[in-house]
């Protein structure tokens, strides 16, 4: 049987009491496009501290775009770089960037690129050691207008992570758009950077159609969903597992729900220690306990796609990944097994501390928490859900992938990230840069993947869950492999 918690009362007099805050907030035939991302306004003052979030995230490649970019189909466009050509059989990338302006006037120089690329790319080699940044050995401008990635291996992923938001070309000034940002009353205002088609630069400033105009605001999943169901935007952006619950009780149409398809990590990662959590018997038993599919039951819309994987599908493996040993195994036995070596940890330590699992707000979070709590009972352990950043054995990782490979699951959970992780697999992973042919690396990374999945530091639940609210009359809007959705592409119909 399936429980949910009482939880529609709660949020439909929530949301109701949310209507008369935005009466006086337009979305129209004509005029701005109104738009609302799920988080608070630092999210949007300042993006590059608030990542991974989904305002600082939509923020960067809105107003400071890197030198490509992701269109809504996953696929990689020209941004800063106008073009680009591969040569030295991938280890070289020569990028011609457009004419672009910083927010004080200055042009756009390969000079200020190659700079800012330096900083980011060395901050994010020591996140994501083994990813497609590692092989960088230099960023050199050829000229004013030319700047040249110089790699020392071939990395054919490498675009995709010059695709992410933290790869946006930002200064203290500003960034270098599609969009400059003003204020207006309680949104921003984004107005694009480039003049219309056809303008004369003889002309003098070009007035801006104000149907390309964005009024973006940072706000609470409940006050942005309410605000979309009045008609006071026509898109809302960023929702998560978190809030998705507060749809059905906000009289939301289905049809104007959008889910991504999106792959990445959405699971449980032991970021504390303790002698409970440090047994490697007690975390396999942890993660064969958890009711996965009981989970996904209680989500609406009913797309959640469980998994008990590091890695979901195969990408660049040199096999399919394979599953935990206990995965064929009825819950039931699955539970008893978990309560055995709970019973043996305790007749070796004394009675288990509960286990803090840090959780985001939001009612997706409590039902989450409470199939949790409710299996780790089943196995003889109490939970408690506290707040991101507090101490806590276990977190939560909610992560679409950067790029496509196994590299970015394997990185993202290993120990550059502080999470338990296996030495034995990193030691695996760092030795890939003595590899000499695809197929040792194939080999390293499947030796390595399969310590990972053994030493259990992350227990995979399913694949991320992202959603949008985009109203009919809002074309250009695509559901996203990457979670992804350019403002600059969208346009409202006439019709």
């Amino acid at each position: 049987m399936v429980h949910r918690l009482p939880l529609r009362p709660f949020l439909a007099l929530a949301c109701a009491a949310l209507v008369p805050s935005i009466s006086a907030c337009s979305d129209g035939e004509s005029g701005p496009v109104a738009v609302s991302v799920i988080g608070d306004g630092s999210d949007l003052a300042n993006p590059l501290a608030a990542l991974p979030r989904p305002g600082a995230k939509l923020m960067l490649e809105t107003t400071a775009q890197g030198l490509v970019a992701f269109d809504a189909a996953g696929d990689i466009l020209p941004a800063l770089a106008q073009r680009w050509i591969v040569e030295d059989d991938g280890r070289s990338y020569i990028f011609r960037l457009r004419r672009a302006f910083w927010p004080d006037g200055r042009r756009v120089t390969a000079t200020d690129v190659a700079r800012l690329l330096k900083s980011r790319i060395a901050m994010l080699q020591r996140l994501d050691p083994h990813g497609p940044l590692d092989a960088v050995q230099s960023i050199v401008p050829m000229t004013g207008e030319v700047i040249e990635l110089r790699l020392g291996a071939p990395r054919p992923l490498i675009l995709q992570m010059l695709a992410q938001p933290q790869m946006g070309i930002l200064s203290r000034a500003g960034g270098t758009g599609p969009y400059r940002a003003t204020r207006r009353a309680d949104a921003l205002a984004l107005e694009p950077t480039e003049p219309p088609p056809g303008f004369d630069d003889d002309e003098g400033a070009p007035a801006i159609p104000a149907d390309q105009i964005r009024l973006l605001r940072a706000e609470s999943a409940a006050l942005a969903v309410i605000r979309f169901r009045e008609g006071k935007s026509a898109l809302v952006l960023g929702g998560r597992f978190s809030d998705l619950p507060l749809l059905i009780p906000a009289g939301i149409d289905k049809d104007m729900v959008r889910i991504d398809p999106v792959q990445g990590l959405f699971g449980l990662a032991f970021t504390g220690r303790n002698r409970l959590v440090d047994s490697d018997a007690v975390r396999e038993a942890i993660a064969m306990s958890i009711d996965r599919d009981q989970i996904a039951a209680t989500l609406p819309l009913g797309r959640w796609q469980t998994t008990d994987r590091l890695v979901p599908v195969q990408l660049d493996l040199p096999e399919p990944p394979l599953a935990p040993r206990w995965a064929g195994l009825p819950l039931l036995e699955r539970q008893a097994l978990g309560r055995s070596a709970v019973s043996t940890w305790r007749s070796e330590n004394g009675d288990p501390p509960a286990l803090r699992i840090a959780l985001p707000a939001g009612p997706g979070s409590r039902l989450l928490f409470a199939h949790v709590a409710r299996d780790l009972a089943a196995i003889g352990l109490a939970a408690r859900q506290v707040a991101p950043g507090e101490r806590a054995e276990l977190s939560l990782i909610d992560e679409v992938a950067a790029y496509d490979s196994a590299l970015w699951y394997m990185g993202r959970i290993g120990c550059a990230r502080k999470i338990h992780c296996s030495a034995q697999a990193d030691a695996q992973l760092k030795s890939m840069r003595y590899a000499r042919t695809v197929a040792e690396v194939s080999a390293i990374m499947r030796e390595a993947l399969a310590l990972m999945q053994a030493h259990n530091g992350y227990i995979p639940l399913g694949q991320p869950l992202r959603w949008s609210l985009a109203a009919p009359r809002l074309n250009g809007f695509a559901p996203s492999p990457r979670a992804r959705h350019p403002l600059n592409h969208l346009f409202r119909s006439t019709n």
